[in-house]
């Protein structure tokens, strides 16, 4: 059973129109212990919510890890992890923060309690309540 993420990059630097443009992208550059875990722990199938953060501060879209345990290519160190992820698909309509905020079930989401992690786990209630905000 596959597990949930959510990964947050901002839209004008690499957003959900670069990734489909793309068909897979590296998700690198990653310098936070606990999101480098997190990137470590995902295997190949993993879901994720492609987050645009600091513009939009919205979920858009949904990934899939398409290679899992890499070391990340901007690191000359060797220290860093990162994947590669594919587009399955763009939410019918986007999630906010605030709406996401505004749900009590979802007060315990690390999107919510850890706002600076970038690359975050999601539980599979809390997927399916974004899910089912987003009109899927």
């Amino acid at each position: 059973m596959p597990r949930y993420w959510l990964m947050k990059s901002e839209p004008n630097v690499y957003g959900w129109d670069d990734l489909v443009k793309e068909k897979e992208g590296t998700w690198d550059g990653v310098r936070n212990h606990l999101a480098k875990n997190n990137l470590a722990a995902m295997e190949v199938g993993d879901l994720a919510f492609f987050y645009h953060s600091n513009i939009g501060l919205e979920i858009v879209g949904i990934a899939q890890v398409s290679v899992a345990g890499i070391t990340d290519p901007t690191d000359s160190e060797g220290k860093w992890a990162a994947v590669k992820i594919v587009p399955v698909r763009k939410l019918a309509k986007p999630v906010t923060l605030k709406q996401v905020k505004a749900e009590p079930r979802l007060a315990e989401m690390e999107l919510v309690k850890l706002m600076r992690l970038s690359v975050s786990e999601v539980r599979p209630e809390e997927w399916q309540l974004i899910l089912s905000m987003a009109g899927e």
